[in-house]
């Protein structure tokens, strides 16, 4: 689903590079757009073709006007790819019935010669790949110029690499960075937990890869903190980060219905999961016990009457299935589709910067008691949990 509908799965980058002036940025942008706009490929053979297109209609790929990507201080464009794939199974069969005419117009020939079975393949592909209709698939991108954040609608990483590389040859000398969890910590915190931040940073580069692999502790705690505080406190948190919310403005957080867990096992690593409301936790606490971590698990986040779901990976922090509070607009007979397009996305922005602004304020909160003196009382606190717990004793006696 995109960018626009109520449940989506998303990713974070940051803009690295300098954009032009303001009053430049979005007539540059719609050329950049422009020279790698999508392609149609229905009438050829062309197996891949990939491009950008609008965020609200897909079938238009024209950047000539600011309007077609320009919402205030958002750029929305999509990335369209179309495919074309031929079954294996239905190239061998006309294959064979290729080389058996071929064997029956040259009867001097008791096996089709290699090269001519190349050129066979090619021609028989070729045919049937001019008889498929290619399959697109579309990937919303959000960027927002002030804060220099892009959202992407995909969490696959080939798909995720493919936008890296897209974007790096539409926007020369900009490039995305990964918004992994080292960096909203660096993000949400003031500056003298950055400084603690920067002590406990295990990577000893600054390779985004590094940060993540070394800093796993940052999603495997933030987790078991959230499990913790779920079985054991109210769950009662204050909005801590700027935003749409205001200050203080209290919330609720918690996990719930599925939680998966990893660890080393007799024949490597295993996975656990753990379906169900939070009365079935018990077997979390199991595992856990088992030098298991928990490695995602779906995140309930509540203010007032609005609730936002999603299965937060903690190795990436990346958003899956995010459900947020429906996008609702007001509208009569002589609404304008366009003013409407724009109110739809503009309310859609505000539910997920909210989302957003919560997720932050809980990751802030943990990572003040984290990084803090206080933190060797709470590891007492959850290993005490863990230890009461006598389903747990009972499966680690077996």
């Amino acid at each position: 689903m995109g960018i626009l509908a109520n449940t989506v799965s998303v990713c974070h980058f940051q803009v690295q590079g300098e954009l032009p002036k303001r009053e430049e940025l979005y007539a540059w942008a719609c050329t950049q757009l422009a020279g790698h706009r999508f392609t149609p490929i229905d009438q050829g053979t062309e197996e891949f073709s990939i491009g950008w297109v609008h965020l609200d209609d897909p079938r238009l790929a024209e950047f000539d006007s600011p309007t077609a990507c320009w919402r205030e201080n958002f750029l929305t464009f999509t990335l369209r790819r179309d495919r074309r794939a031929v079954p294996s199974a239905v190239l061998k069969a006309h294959l064979e019935r290729a080389k058996e005419q071929f064997l029956a117009e040259n009867p001097s020939f008791t096996k089709v010669p290699k090269q001519k079975r190349e050129d066979l393949k090619e021609a028989v592909r070729a045919m049937l790949l001019s008889q498929t209709l290619p399959t697109p698939s579309t990937y919303d991108v959000v960027w927002d110029t002030t804060t220099g954040m892009v959202t992407f609608s995909s969490l696959s990483p080939k798909v995720i690499e493919m936008f890296e590389d897209l974007f790096k040859k539409t926007f020369e000398g900009l490039r995305l960075s990964a918004f992994h969890p080292y960096a909203r910590a660096e993000k949400v915190l003031d500056e003298g937990n950055r400084v603690l931040l920067k002590q406990a940073n295990k990577a000893s580069g600054d390779s985004y890869l590094e940060l993540i692999k070394e800093n796993q502790w940052l999603g495997t705690d933030f987790l078991l903190w959230l499990m913790y505080q779920t079985m054991n406190e109210a769950s009662e948190y204050r909005v801590n980060q700027p935003g749409i919310l205001v200050e203080n403005e209290q919330f609720v957080g918690y996990l719930d219905d599925r939680v998966i867990l990893l660890g080393a096992g007799d024949n490597g690593a295993q996975k656990i999961t753990v379906a169900g409301p939070q009365d079935r936790f018990n077997e979390v606490r199991s595992a856990l016990l088992n030098n298991k971590q928990i490695t995602e698990a779906t995140l309930h986040l509540e203010t007032g009457d609005d609730h936002w779901k999603m299965t937060l990976k903690g190795e990436l922090f990346h958003f899956a299935s995010l459900k947020s509070p429906a996008v609702k607009i007001e509208k009569d007979n002589t609404t304008d589709p366009d003013l409407e397009r724009e109110a739809v996305f503009f309310e859609r922005m505000v539910v997920l910067e909210k989302g957003t602004q919560l997720f932050d304020s809980l990751f802030a909160e943990f990572l003040k008691l984290r990084l803090g003196a206080g933190w060797g009382e709470q590891e007492a606190a959850i290993t005490g949990w863990l230890n009461i717990c006598p389903s747990c004793h009972a499966a680690l006696a077996k």
